[in-house]
């Protein structure tokens, strides 16, 4: 052994709005289900996933460049509503 430490790497994510990488544990992951968007916080909902900075500001730029059809390879648009109200709430 050499004596050294390692440290455990972070898993990094980017947001969709904003293009920035962050730790995962940063970013609210977003599935897509029936053609709406449902925030999943725990990271538990089955299927892809896309990931947002919890500020609306990324998700409008998200919903401008249309980044949620892209991330989840189907055909949009995708209803944000719910994602919206779950920034909006602070919950998480």
């Amino acid at each position: 052994m050499s004596g050294r430490t390692h440290a455990r790497a972070c898993p990094e994510r980017t947001c969709l709005g904003c293009r920035e990488r962050a730790a995962k544990g940063d970013l609210l992951r977003i599935v897509a289900i029936e053609g709406e968007c449902v925030p999943d916080p725990r990271g538990t909902l089955p299927g892809r996933g896309a990931y947002v900075h919890r500020t609306l500001v990324c998700l409008d730029l998200a919903v401008r460049r249309r980044a949620f059809p892209r991330a989840y390879r189907g055909r949009g648009p995708f209803d944000t509503a719910d994602v919206r109200r779950f920034i909006e709430g602070g919950a998480g």
